[in-house]
């Protein structure tokens, strides 16, 4: 049980990573799921710039300690993403990459909005285009 909780909170850390990095696309169609991406975007940015842990790296590492395994070696980014899902000397392009994804996802849903006339309710006709 232990080993899928841990499975699971590592899928979720994923997912929470795509979300910061894609989740403003959502307010293309949905306006005010801009809000919660913001919290997601800060919160990402202020936990890899300043000393902060990440609940979800702390949540796995204990489950691992549960299962007499040690933390993540150097947690969950450095153990999963740099030199797996890219080299780790691209870190600071896929670092501008990923900012200049979220800037364009808010610059998108800021057009979108306004073309709707300001209105943060969606109904059928604006969720066709």
């Amino acid at each position: 049980m232990l080993g899928f909780l841990t499975t699971l909170t590592t899928g979720v850390h994923f997912l929470a990573l795509l979300y910061i990095g894609l989740g403003g696309f959502l307010a293309w169609f949905w306006p005010r799921a801009i809000l919660v991406h913001i919290v997601f975007a800060l919160w990402g940015v202020a936990v890899n710039v300043l000393p902060l842990s990440c609940p979800l790296t702390e949540l796995e590492d204990h489950l691992r300690g549960l299962q007499g395994l040690g933390p993540l070696p150097g947690g969950f980014n450095e153990y999963y993403i740099y030199g797996t899902l890219f080299p780790r000397e691209a870190l600071p392009v896929v670092g501008i990459g990923a900012l200049a994804l979220v800037v364009f996802s808010y610059l998108g849903a800021y057009l979108r909005w306004r073309a709707r006339g300001g209105s943060t309710t969606s109904d059928a006709s604006t969720m066709a285009g």
